[in-house]
């Protein structure tokens, strides 16, 4: 059963990619959609079998690599950790196929896009499987490669182009990082399992331990769009809309994620790294809230909820609540697939218009989609007893309750993020449902719901939004629960469970709070203050928040400005006078050049003449009488 659901999702793959043109469009709508939901129906199965009845399951497929001090197997754990991520990939991989269905009919490639999709899910599945970190390492590139293909899915429009490749560098940065975090491990415990580094954490060098885990962050934060290399996933918005739901909800920003999970024995023993993601997960959080508020595109305020809850994600490691972490991540999955479904639906009623300040009135019109994305909206909001609520304000109590500095920042961080997400959710559903209508006559005669195909992931996804947090909570992050078993480790210094439970009842509530008043401010000044942000904006003031806000705090700008003609003019040095100067005319053409020429020397010495041959053995004669001799004088 393991093996059929890890191995489908790439027959699927097969099936439509090399046998497109015998199949058609329908054989691969139903191959692909079919393996997915038979995967994700047996996952289901599996979450029982592996959780909730605690029989984890590894399987062994063979050796890789084998050398006399090190060996890495093809291997797959099943625990609670990885089958938790494995059925909410499956679950909304298979709901984004019947989804596509609809949205991709028109679109003459669509085998190619569907067996491109499948395969993003198959090498997903096998990163967070794996039983070692080469095996992860391996779906790891293998999501970033499909994810260059899904993003430039349209590759014959110049946007696509640049989006997809600026995802494959930004992403390279992190992986080097990565990359050199493996080769410490090998060289600190001789070994990638994951069952024989993590026994050896305890006893090994807490300094060893803190660069590996920053080493470990840095990969995490490429993947995972955190501050700094998070340039790559506004931008990404550029291949279609369920690529867009699949990367930001359940696959590629949950890897970073997911390797700090699969980490956590490693982190537990270097509070400085611990320290380093706390921070980097509240600035993120604070940063990607901050951006999204003045955003105008659609899906890019979308994008940069998905960055700033990455945030929330990383401050919980970084905390070392790994299964609160845990939980906001599978719920996250579940609300945000849901915001970019319903905003392609969205898309589609408007003939692609993404630009919020040219939308406006749909309610009427879009009623389901309304509803979908209003879900999707309070749950991302935490509005209470919604999906979100139930992990989002845990996190925030569990980082008060620390009672050390970087807890209160990152409870404080947290907080204000969450009065802006609140403000740019209501502010997006303002400006496309409930505003003055701004686009054309045409689009407003034309424009309908979304076909049955769309709305049953629509549907499903939204009951999940609504209900899933209630029901996981005890599960997840109840009081007690013995649910992570060993698949996550939490120092039991670490815990803090209780004191969160104790906390003062005003700063409890006060994200909730913030939430409900700045989602107020929000109605309020895009149906009744629109003279008041006009002149917000046009004051010199609030022209240059605009515009910092706006333009993403000029990160992409000094990256064009500075870091990258730099790096271009080191490379130019570095390629014309150290490697093909220096380097070569040492090693290169010199090494190749000095023995020409002494082998052009040695070889006019044969001129053929018998005197000069006896000349030679005469020479050669008293040479080695020499040799032979020089000892015995010696002694």
């Amino acid at each position: 059963m393991y093996l059929t659901f890890l191995l489908l999702p790439c027959l699927g793959a097969m099936s439509a990619g090399f046998f497109g043109r015998k199949i058609g469009v329908t054989g691969a709508h139903i191959i692909t959609t079919t393996c997915l939901a038979i995967s994700a129906i047996l996952s289901i199965v599996a979450f029982y079998e592996v959780v909730l009845c605690h029989s984890p399951v590894t399987i062994h497929l063979g050796n890789w690599l084998h050398s006399e001090v090190l060996t890495v197997s093809w291997t797959f754990t099943f625990d609670t950790l990885s089958m938790s991520i494995i059925t909410t990939v499956l679950v909304i991989s298979s709901l984004v196929h019947l989804y596509s269905i609809d949205y991709m009919s028109a679109d003459p490639h669509n085998q190619r896009f569907f067996s491109y999709l499948s395969l993003f899910t198959f090498f997903m599945v096998v990163l967070v499987s794996g039983d070692n970190y080469f095996v992860l390492f391996v779906g790891w590139e293998f999501i970033a490669v499909c994810s260059y293909l899904l993003i430039n899915f349209w590759f014959t429009i110049i946007e696509a182009n640049k989006s997809a490749m600026q995802s494959f560098i930004v992403n390279r940065v992190g992986d080097m990082s990565l990359s050199i975090s493996f080769l410490a491990i090998v060289f600190l415990f001789g070994n990638v399992d994951f069952s024989t580094v993590f026994s050896l954490a305890p006893l090994m060098n807490e300094s060893a331990l803190t660069i590996i885990g920053l080493l470990l962050l840095f990969g995490s934060m490429g993947k995972s769009a955190q501050i700094g290399l998070n340039t790559w996933l506004p931008t990404a918005m550029a291949g279609p809309t369920p690529v867009s739901s699949l990367i930001h909800s359940a696959t590629l920003v949950s890897a970073g994620v997911y390797v700090l999970l699969r980490s956590s024995p490693l982190l537990e023993y270097s509070s400085t790294a611990l320290i380093a993601i706390t921070w980097i997960g509240s600035i993120t959080a604070f940063f990607a809230a901050s951006t999204g508020l003045f955003q105008n595109d659609l899906k890019r305020v979308i994008a940069f909820s998905t960055c700033s809850q990455m945030g929330y994600l990383f401050l919980a490691c970084g905390l070392s609540q790994y299964n609160t972490a845990l939980f906001h991540l599978v719920n996250h999955a579940f609300f945000k697939a849901l915001l970019f479904l319903s905003a392609g639906a969205v898309l589609h009623a408007t003939f692609d218009q993404q630009d919020q300040r040219r939308l406006g009135g749909f309610l009427p019109l879009l009623p389901f989609t309304y509803t979908a994305i209003l879900i999707g909206s309070l749950s991302l909001m935490a509005v209470p007893f919604m999906t979100g609520f139930y992990s989002k304000d845990l996190i925030l109590e569990l980082a008060f309750s620390q009672y050390v500095f970087h807890g209160s920042i990152a409870y404080w961080f947290g907080s204000i993020s969450a009065g802006l997400t609140a403000f740019y959710s209501f502010r997006l559903i303002s400006m496309t449902f409930l505003s003055y209508p701004n686009s054309p006559k045409k689009v407003y005669e034309s424009a309908h719901d979304a076909a049955i195909f769309a709305m049953i992931p629509m549907t499903v996804l939204s009951i999940l939004a609504i209900f899933f947090g209630y029901i996981g909570r005890d599960l997840f992050v109840g009081m007690g629960t013995d649910f992570a078993a060993n698949s996550l480790f939490i120092h039991p210094s670490h815990i803090s469970l209780i004191e969160a439970e104790v906390m003062p009842t005003l700063f409890k509530l006060l994200p909730s709070i913030i939430t409900c008043s700045s989602a107020f401010l929000a109605f309020y000044l895009y149906h009744y203050g629109a003279g008041f942000l006009n002149a917000a904006i046009q004051s010199t003031l609030g022209y240059n928040m605009y515009k910092f806000f706006n333009g993403k705090y000029y990160i992409e700008v000094l990256y064009n400005t500075y870091l990258i003609p730099a790096s271009l003019g080191l490379g130019y040095v570095v390629s014309k006078q150290l490697d093909r100067g220096l380097i070569e005319q040492l090693f290169g053409y010199g090494l190749s050049t000095n023995l020409r020429n002494t082998s052009s020397t040695m070889s006019k010495l044969d001129d053929g003449f018998i005197p000069s041959y006896a000349i030679y053995f005469a020479l050669s004669t008293i040479v080695l009488t020499i040799v032979l001799v020089s000892p015995f004088f010696l002694v």
